[in-house]
């Protein structure tokens, strides 16, 4: 059966507020069909390059303009991500995915360290991932070259809500970003953030951006809001675990094939709501102590609740082959020291003009 790529908000909200059981059911169903119900890809989340961004977004720690507790730090190493990578294998990873605090990628040394990272994780024989930002076509084949399995660029949330989020970059460059990824043989991955106050409409809108696309996402992460206190969202009250549950099934639903990742927000979860959330489709999760810089569930605490619900890792390259990795020196794409125009909206949020204001009275 041919997948649907012409959702509409309207019929994806009906599927978001059917009677619970329902719902379920339909998901459960529909995830049996397309994948095994008692595999979840397990991948490790690494922030290479932490703290400074310039951007605003309402929701991130990262953010230079407000006073969080995060310690920055510079881009690591290719020799310290080769080991994280080591350590995230041993522990029943399959993938690697690098996370750096930028608005776009820029060509130059660092990006350079970037694909070296990408080559030594490729030749791991782990499925390498990376979210840097905004990115060119030409980057996009530069990163493909190297053995990027995937990279990921969430959309966040619906267009009509992100400008309630975010003021510093446009919704279309999200798009734009995802569209010179698909130019190569890179999968995404693409999701966004329930609990920031948007409301189940939204939530909706976000999955038709997303199951519109042609093709869709390979992974859709859906991450619970984790307020952290000095953003302009620290006191957003904790997604209940049925809301979670209920966009982990309608995701399901309307992306049969894509992978549902249970990213960020598992902590405030127990066993037996992440279980459900499982059973409703969901069969990734990132493993390890921190998602770039919000806690997580401990590794073995993992592995514990994978062996109480007869869950397995799933093997590196299942879904696609593993990518060959083509060195510096024979490489086709250079740098062409590109200086792209993404957009900057310019609009005003207030609550994150407020949360900028305050950090400044705390320095």
């Amino acid at each position: 059966m041919a997948l649907k790529h012409d959702w509409t908000k309207e019929e994806i909200l009906d599927i978001y507020n059917k009677p619970f059981m329902d719902l379920l059911y339909e998901a459960a169903s529909i995830h049996r069909e397309h994948h095994d119900p008692n595999t979840v890809q397990v991948s490790t989340l690494l922030s290479i390059k932490t703290g400074g961004c310039p951007e605003d977004c309402g929701y991130c720690p990262q953010a230079a303009r407000y006073h969080t507790d995060i310690e920055g730090n510079d881009l690591m190493s290719v020799n310290q991500v080769k080991a994280q990578a080591l350590r995230a294998k041993a522990s029943g990873s399959s993938r690697v995915c690098m996370g750096a605090a930028w608005r776009n990628v820029k060509d130059g040394e660092e990006f350079d360290n970037v694909l070296e990272m990408v080559r030594s994780i490729n030749k791991l024989d782990m499925e390498v991932c990376c979210t840097l930002g905004m990115l060119t076509e030409n980057q996009a084949a530069r990163l493909a070259e190297a053995g990027l399995y995937a990279y990921n660029h969430n959309l966040d949330t619906s267009e009509d809500y992100y400008k309630e989020v975010i003021s510093t970059r446009g919704f279309d460059d999200r798009v734009a970003t995802i569209d010179n990824v698909r130019k190569t043989n890179v999968t995404v991955c693409s999701g966004g953030i329930i609990g920031m106050g948007e409301s189940p409409a939204d939530r909706a809108g976000m999955l038709v951006a997303l199951a519109t696309l042609n093709p869709q996402p390979e992974s859709v992460p859906i991450n619970a809001l984790v307020p952290v206190e000095g953003t302009p969202m620290e006191e957003q009250e904790p997604v209940p675990i049925w809301d979670m549950i209920r966009m982990v099934a309608t995701t399901r639903i309307v992306m049969p094939e894509t992978q549902v990742r249970l990213s960020a927000g598992r902590t405030q979860m127990s066993r037996e709501g992440q279980a459900m959330c499982f059973f409703a489709g969901a069969n990734s999760i990132f493993a390890g102590d921190k998602l770039l810089t919000t806690p997580n569930p401990d590794v073995n605490e993992d592995m514990e609740m994978f062996k109480m619900l007869g869950l397995n890792p799933q093997k590196p390259f299942v879904k696609k082959s593993q990518p060959e990795s083509v060195a510096a020196e024979n490489s086709q794409f250079q740098s062409q020291n590109e200086k792209p125009k993404w957009s900057r909206p310019g609009h005003k949020i207030e609550r994150n003009l407020e949360a900028q204001q305050k950090a400044k009275t705390k320095v």
